[in-house]
Order: structure tokens, then C-alpha cells, then sequence
């Protein structure tokens, strides 16, 4: 592969509803803050419904339509919902979202927009017993993950995942990444980034590839990592509801281990200011978009943190979220002339 072949394929892969290609935000004086070399946000937020989701639907659709399946299933609360039934919208498939009661009106509504059934179930688990059904009844082509333990999203998805890491070495040849930070649950994005590196170097157009690590809510993948088991499950809460979860994958440790990245913990109350800082910054991002600038911040802990250019992985557009705290505006008096 050269780089002319790569750009080639970027421009062919195009767009559906206008996804890829996404901007990289430089933001230098919180480089600074941090003691880094330079603190970089690739702004997934910009594509059609809103996330990086809309890279796996894509192809996920298109798929589904090549191997003659009339309705895509997706087991979400959130962005996948919306993003599938977007795209299912577009490519004329029926669409069904089996969810959870407190699914966000916001990410509902969009989903009965774009036309999707809604299906709630009383657990997480239970999502997956119903998609795993009527996959194996032909009823229904899986976008998500329906294994237990789980395996990740549709692999045909996770894998457009890889073009950030491939726009990423267009975008940042003048100063190329050392760390990429994805926030992270099951780790459908981060693989694909870390496949992507992988591949670049492999093609022989970089010498080192970035070192891949995941934000998360609570210890999950950094339990794995000591333990050895990613078929266990975690307790943990979190409002990063995009996130959140008790599982994760093999697929995720395979990306950190292969990358030489970790798993980075991050606390809630930080998280909700560097949203707050990253808005102020012209991002207004999810929360778990946040995480990413948290767990920044511990790498700009490191000894060689001076010499290190990160780059945040932006994964959602902060107006799909309820929000987490505020009040109700008052009206102002308006003095007369």
C-alpha cells in the first residue's frame, strides 16, 4: 500500500450520509496544561448522527442488504441505535433496537424517527438472548454484539473502524501521534484503531505505531490485564452511559497488548469538568467522550510526557445526552431604553 493507494481507498469507501473524514482538532494550550507535546482531538462527533457509529453502520448495512436480509437488528441505548437505524432507513431495511426502559428519549425519539422498532427488555443480558434467536432463525442480521461472553460488535462494523487510524496518519504526518486514547466499553473502537496503525505499518508507510489505551468508568480491562480473564464481569455504575457495562473483550486486551497501551480508570467528577473544558474549547462532547481528556491526563503524567503527542478520540456529540445537573433559566428583566 502507498499513500496515494490509501487516499484512493479513503475517496472509494466514501461517504454514505457523509461519514469519515472527520477533523482533528489541535488543542495546544491544554497540551501545555497537561506537560505533553501536543493534545489532539479527532472529532467523531462530526459524522451524520452524531459518533463514530456511523463508520460500523455503514458497512454493517451494507452488508445486510448483500446477503439479502430485510431487517437489521441492534442491541443499544444509545448511539448504535440511532446510528443503525439511520442507516437501515437509508438503505430501505427494517430496523429493530432492543434496548432497556431507561433508554434516554433523546437516542429513542431519534431511533423512531429514522423508523426503528423498539423493543425493551428488563436486562442487559436479556438484549442478547433475544437478538441471538432471531439471528439463528434467519429473522434478523446482528449489528451488535448477542454472545455470551461477549465478542464485540458485527465484525464487518469493527472493522471500518480501522479509517480513523488511516485518516489519522493523513491528518498528523507532520506530528504524528505517540498515544491514541479511545473511551472504551467492549472495545469495537479501539481494535479497529489498533488494527489500523497495525496495518499502516505493515504496508511499510510507518516505522512505530501509536500506543492504543482505553478510557473506562471503572477497573474492567485494567483488572484483565492483571487477572487474565476477560470472561469475567465487573461491578460499576457510571452516567457514561456509552461506556458503561459489566464486560468487555478479548478484542480489547488484543489491542492494548498489541500496541503496548494500557487501560486507564477515570473518575466520574473529573470527567464531568474536562467536559466542561473541552466545551470551553469549542467541543461540546458526551460525557464519555470526556473520558478520553481524563485519561490523558494520566499520561501527561509520565516521565516522558513531554515528548509525547496524544490524541483523543472525540466518539459522541454532547446534545444527545439528558442532562446531569443545572437548573431551570429564570427570565431577566429587561430595562427599557
Amino acid at each position: 500500500m502507498t499513500e496515494e493507494t490509501l487516499r484512493d481507498w479513503l475517496a472509494y469507501t466514501g461517504p454514505v450520509l457523509g461519514e469519515g473524514r472527520t477533523s482533528v482538532v489541535d488543542l495546544p494550550d491544554l497540551a501545555h496544561e497537561l506537560g505533553l507535546a501536543g493534545l489532539l482531538v479527532k472529532n467523531e462527533s462530526s459524522n451524520p448522527t452524531g459518533s463514530h457509529k456511523d463508520r460500523m453502520s455503514a458497512l454493517i448495512v451494507q452488508r445486510a442488504k448483500e446477503v439479502g436480509a430485510s431487517t437489521v437488528a441492534v442491541a443499544s441505548s444509545g448511539n448504535a441505535g440511532a446510528s443503525v437505524a439511520a442507516y437501515a432507513a437509508l438503505a430501505g431495511l427494517q430496523c429493530v433496537v432492543v434496548t432497556m426502559p431507561e433508554m434516554s428519549p433523546n437516542w429513542r425519539r431519534a431511533c423512531e424517527m429514522h423508523g426503528a422498532r423498539l423493543i425493551a427488555t428488563s436486562t442487559p443480558d436479556e438484549r442478547w438472548t433475544l437478538v441471538a434467536q432471531k439471528t439463528r432463525s434467519g429473522e434478523w442480521y446482528p449489528a451488535t454484539n448477542f454472545i455470551i461472553p461477549p465478542v464485540g460488535s458485527n465484525p464487518m462494523g469493527v472493522d471500518g473502524f480501522r479509517a480513523i487510524a488511516l485518516e489519522l496518519f493523513l491528518q498528523t504526518k507532520e506530528r504524528p501521534a505517540t498515544d491514541i486514547v479511545v473511551p472504551t466499553s467492549r472495545g469495537d473502537l479501539m481494535w479497529g484503531v489498533a488494527q489500523g496503525f497495525i496495518d499502516l505499518r505493515e504496508a511499510g508507510l510507518i516505522g512505530e505505531i501509536p500506543r492504543v489505551h482505553a478510557a473506562e468508568p471503572f477497573p474492567r480491562i485494567s483488572r484483565i490485564l492483571m487477572e487474565g480473564d476477560y470472561r469475567n464481569t465487573h461491578d460499576g455504575k457510571t452516567a457514561m452511559v456509552s461506556i458503561g457495562g459489566s464486560t468487555s473483550t478479548y478484542q480489547a486486551v488484543d489491542a492494548i497488548r498489541r500496541t503496548g497501551g494500557s487501560a486507564i480508570p477515570v473518575d466520574e467528577k473529573r470527567a464531568l469538568r474536562d467536559q466542561s473544558i473541552l466545551a470551553r474549547s469549542g467541543l461540546y462532547l458526551e460525557l464519555s467522550s470526556a473520558a478520553a481528556l481524563s485519561a490523558a491526563r494520566s499520561l501527561g503524567a509520565e516521565e516522558d510526557a513531554s515528548s509525547r503527542v496524544v490524541v483523543c478520540v472525540g466518539t459522541s456529540l454532547g446534545y444527545k445526552e439528558l442532562a446531569i445537573f443545572g437548573e431551570p433559566l429564570q427570565p431577566e428583566r429587561v430595562a427599557a431604553d
